[in-house]
C-alpha cells in the first residue's frame, strides 16, 4: 500500500474506533477485505444464479441491517478521509464466473467500507481498552465474522 493510502487508513482506524494499527495490521485488513468480499460474492452469484441471471446485482450482495448501518457511518468518515477511492483500489474481484454490474462495482467501495467500520467496531467489542490489536484480536475479530458473514 503507498504511504499515502497507508496514512489515510491509519487515520481511519482511529477515527472509526481510536484504534492505532502499523502495516502489519494493514496487510491483516487487506487479507480482511479480500475474503470478507469474496464470501459476499460467493452468496451474491447464489442468488444471481436462483434468479435466472448471470451478472450480479447490487440486490444479490447479502447487505444486512448491520452492516447497511455501518455503511452509512463510513460514508460519514469518508466525507473527511477520502478513503472510498483507495479501497476501490484494494479491492479484489473475485473470479467467479460471473459478470458483476456496473452499478454492483460502484457500490463496492461502500460495502468494504462499512466491513472496515464493523472491524474497528468490532475490537473494542472484544476489548474496550485495546489501542494497538495484536495477533490475538485480529485471530478474534476475524474468527468473530467468520461466524456471520
Amino acid at each position: 500500500m503507498p504511504v499515502m493510502g497507508a496514512a489515510r487508513f491509519e487515520r481511519f482506524f482511529r477515527m472509526a474506533a481510536s484504534l492505532n494499527v502499523d502495516k502489519s495490521d494493514l496487510k491483516r485488513y487487506d487479507e480482511f477485505l479480500d475474503r470478507e468480499i469474496h464470501d459476499l460474492f460467493v452468496v451474491a452469484k447464489a442468488t444471481a444464479k436462483a434468479n435466472g441471471r448471470d451478472v450480479i446485482e447490487p440486490s444479490d450482495l447479502p447487505v444486512t441491517k448491520g452492516l447497511q448501518e455501518r455503511m452509512h457511518e463510513f460514508a460519514k468518515l469518508d466525507e473527511d478521509l477520502e478513503v472510498a477511492p483507495l479501497l476501490e483500489q484494494l479491492l479484489a474481484r473475485p473470479p467467479l464466473g460471473i459478470g458483476i454490474s456496473e452499478a454492483t462495482e460502484a457500490r463496492l467501495p461502500a460495502i468494504a467500507g462499512g466491513l472496515s467500520v464493523a472491524l474497528a467496531q468490532a475490537f473494542k467489542i472484544i476489548d474496550p481498552r485495546v489501542k494497538n490489536p495484536g495477533s490475538a484480536e485480529w485471530d478474534q475479530v476475524f474468527r468473530i465474522f467468520e461466524l456471520l458473514l
